[in-house]
């Protein structure tokens, strides 16, 4: 969209907006005040116009959504750049447009639509309703679409996509986000969110289509029109079945006494969650009666996101206490990533991090294909991933086992769309992750699910009891047998842009010009990747492997003592995150000593490359 709301003239018969003196700006208003036909949206802005709230209709107006690391992510309400009826229909033009020049048979092949349960009253905008306009968009143009008649797992849209043969897919969700936000997710045709150059070519599309096309505001199309097609029952009967190829010990689990508590936090995890249980033959977890239900206030938790860690978990903590469950598991709310918390022997509970259940699934996946891989199995066609930012746990067990390990950049899309390409190419890929507590458990999804990472961290419990090995025992013997990997990942919050922007370009001219930083405090720096600029002091030509990414800040950082350490901006949150392992040797066994050394390190990168208290930066937990 052009720096204001939209290019292209609008009907000035339609409706007279008092001018506000600003040219861009009075045709954003006029463009938002023809369009819009959600009645609270609209009044947003007219109440914002009568009120002389310049500024904040011209950061409401005159901005739009772009593609993050997942997909379009805004708060719900009235403007160009928050998830609105309008935008998301806008949004839908622009896939359109952009489907047909890409596919020819894109009207025989058709597209998927799915949704969680967030929804916001002020704005009369639900997760729901915001498929229904997607969906009444490509029904008005003749497109064949899958809407599930109810709500579904995020994975569930990527694992549609590949089963249906369908050209793409959208999903509604913010996954964890705070109740506020809402999201509109892409899937390609090969089951990944979409990348470069496709998220761009589709933003392209939409500034040229911003005005409403006849029908794409008849969400009743959704219960009319001989082209939609619910996929609920096929989709959920063929993700169960595809579940048990990754089920290994279905004897131990159907007899074992070990007892498991789940939470859905309010989302749409609780049926599928059970429904997983019972195809690997477990008794069906224990759910937390009052996150069982979809609620979009989220009403017992202050944030939706599991991975705040124990804060979070407390009803589930106290139930499985009571129940005497030894292990939780706690899905996000649109069930694509997961937390696992499991009961220690002095009673505590410990939250494991992603790094930790990375490391846990890493080494079961590859144990279970070992146990039953053919005679001619070849280690060396074996593969596992994860992001840059993830522990390197992955890349430890590979190097000694045999298999392969590849990074990609932060995002679940890059993940899902380097697996496909090394699925084409006839390579077996075993699991992949990012320390976001998102995971990937065989192929049949090509995105994080939180649905095949709850049963399959219950089945490996189950083994492990039968062995008197708790998950935590486990872990030690992991990081004993391939070194220990201890991270520690937090960030800061920013609102100011321009601030965040100046940090890095201080890193990228420490002590001069176009120089990074060879110090940090007491520690050597031996190598700098630079993913914005596509600079990396480790390879030979000094470019960096992975892909260039301008649109956010990543730099990581590898030092003398075995530290990797990265600082990035966040994909769809105000935030600076930081994120720092300690890779030891199998020798190195003294935890206390790596802890220590890494906690130090960290604090060295705080003060000397984030300076919060000069930039004004608010710490996670303030």
């Amino acid at each position: 969209m052009g720096e204001c709301g939209a290019p292209g003239d609008v009907n000035s018969n339609v409706l007279i907006a008092p001018s506000t003196g600003d040219a861009q700006l009075d045709k954003a208003v006029w463009q938002w005040l023809s369009w819009d036909k959600n009645q609270k949206t609209k009044e947003q802005i007219e109440s914002l116009l009568q009120n002389g709230k310049h500024k904040e209709l011209r950061d409401r107006l005159c901005c739009r959504l772009t593609f993050g690391t997942a997909g379009l992510r805004s708060a719900m309400g009235a403007g160009f750049c928050y998830i609105n009826d309008l935008t998301v229909i806008q949004s839908t033009q622009g896939i359109y447009k952009y489907l047909e020049r890409c596919f020819s048979d894109f009207k025989q092949r058709g597209f998927v639509v799915g949704y969680d349960t967030r929804g916001q009253v002020t704005s009369n905008c639900s997760s729901k309703k915001l498929a229904k306009l997607t969906a009444a968009v490509l029904l008005a143009k003749d497109v064949p679409v899958y809407f599930f008649s109810t709500y579904v797992p995020t994975p569930f849209v990527p694992y549609a996509v590949q089963q249906l043969n369908a050209v793409a897919g959208v999903m509604i969700t913010a996954s964890h986000n705070r109740k506020e936000d809402n999201g509109y997710k892409v899937y390609w045709e090969n089951g990944a969110q979409i990348t470069s150059p496709h998220d761009k070519e589709i933003i392209k599309c939409i500034e040229e289509c911003v005005e409403p096309w006849n029908g794409s505001w008849n969400e009743n199309l959704v219960d009319t029109s001989p082209l939609r097609q619910d996929p609920l029952k096929k989709i959920c009967d063929c993700y169960m079945e595809d579940l048990r190829k990754i089920c290994y010990y279905r004897e131990l689990n159907v007899q074992t006494t070990l007892k498991f508590v789940h939470t859905s936090f309010h989302g749409v995890g609780h049926d599928y969650v059970q429904l997983a249980f019972k195809a690997f033959g477990f008794q069906p977890p224990i759910p937390v009666p009052e996150q069982k239900d979809p609620d979009p206030d989220f009403s017992t938790v202050r944030c939706p996101n599991p991975e705040e860690g124990e804060s979070v978990l407390e009803l589930s903590l106290r139930l499985a206490e009571k129940e005497s469950a030894k292990v939780v598991v706690a899905t996000d709310p649109d069930a694509d990533r997961l937390a696992v918390a499991e009961q220690q022997e002095n009673g505590c509970w410990k939250v494991f991090t992603g790094n930790e259940l990375a490391a846990l699934f890493g080494w079961w996946m590859f144990s279970c294909w070992k146990e039953n891989c053919s005679e001619d199995a070849d280690v060396k066609n074996v593969y596992m991933l994860a992001t840059t930012v993830s522990s390197k746990i992955l890349r430890a067990i590979a190097l000694k086992e045999g298999f392969h390990f590849e990074e990609t950049l932060p995002g679940f899309k890059w993940i899902g769309s380097r697996v496909k390409n090394l699925l084409d190419n006839g390579k077996e890929i075993l699991f992949a992750f990012e320390e976001s507590i998102g995971f990937m458990c065989g192929t049949s999804v090509l995105d994080k699910d939180g649905v095949s990472a709850a049963v399959v961290i219950a089945e490996m419990a189950t083994y492990l009891d039968g062995k008197n090995l708790s998950l935590a025992q486990k872990l030690t013997e992991i990081y004993e047998t391939y070194g220990y990997h201890i991270s520690k990942t937090s960030y800061f919050l920013c609102y100011d842009p321009p601030t965040i922007k100046r940090i890095f370009e201080r890193l990228r001219n420490f002590d001069a010009p176009q120089s990074y930083p060879k110090l940090c405090g007491i520690y050597n720096i031996l190598h700098v990747r630079d993913v914005t600029t596509g600079y990396d002091s480790s390879q030979p030509n000094k470019r960096s492997v992975l892909p260039v990414s301008k649109s956010s800040q990543m730099i990581t950082f590898t030092f003398q003592n075995g530290c990797v350490a990265t600082l990035r901006t966040s994909g769809t949150e105000p935030k600076i995150k930081y994120y720092a392992e300690m890779c030891a040797l199998p020798e190195q066994s003294d935890r206390n000593v790596l802890e220590e050394e890494l906690q130090k390190l960290i604090e060295a990168l705080i003060e000397n490359f984030l300076e919060p208290h000069k930039n004004g930066l608010i710490w996670r937990s303030a």
